[in-house]
């Protein structure tokens, strides 16, 4: 699991060029829910006022057919609301990734903050990822932000701990 956000700007899905560069075949599962209030957490996380709507959607990404992350992600509705991208596996750019996607109605992503924790799997995460319940987990908390600042999406991330090696790579500048 390479996080970088040049790679994310590849063409198509992130996840999908990952698993592909490993000699996998990558696919995932997903179920949008559009006209979501934002709980608390994510409102703070993507600057809204606790209430306002979004699009959650429920990852299930496998690897050659068995399950090796899950993700929910929260859109805001004031950003896609009545754009072509609003349900983030709808239409026809189905299966792109964020960066790519909110480029598609003018809004450029810039950067992404990502916070890994580890924890334990809890009983419906276990089930998801065929592991044993409290078996040792990775949690990412991602957000992406346009050029402005804006929070544009909100995840988060379950990556079983004894099947996923996660490399962060960054980009240094001149000065930096």
């Amino acid at each position: 699991m390479v996080r970088s956000l040049r790679r994310a700007r590849r063409d198509g899905s992130p996840f999908r060029a990952d698993m592909a560069d490993l000699g996998k075949t990558g696919t995932w599962e997903a179920q949008s829910e559009a006209k979501v209030p934002a709980p608390p957490g994510i409102a703070a996380r993507l600057r809204l006022t606790e209430g306002d709507l979004c699009v959650r959607t429920d990852y299930e990404f496998l690897a050659e057919g068995k399950p090796v992350q899950l993700s929910t992600s929260w859109e805001p509705l004031s950003i896609t609301g009545g754009t072509i991208i609003v349900l983030p596996e709808g239409g026809p750019h189905a299966g792109r990734g964020v960066v790519e996607r909110m480029a598609l109605i003018g809004v450029e992503v810039s950067r992404a903050v990502e916070q890994p924790e580890p924890g334990e799997a809890s009983a419906r995460e276990a089930q998801m990822l065929g592991i044993p319940r409290g078996a040792l987990v990775t949690r990412i908390e991602r957000t992406y932000y346009s050029e402005d600042g804006r929070p544009v999406e909100t995840a988060d991330i379950v990556v079983p701990a004894a099947r996923a090696e996660i490399v962060y790579e960054l980009e240094i500048s001149p000065g930096d």
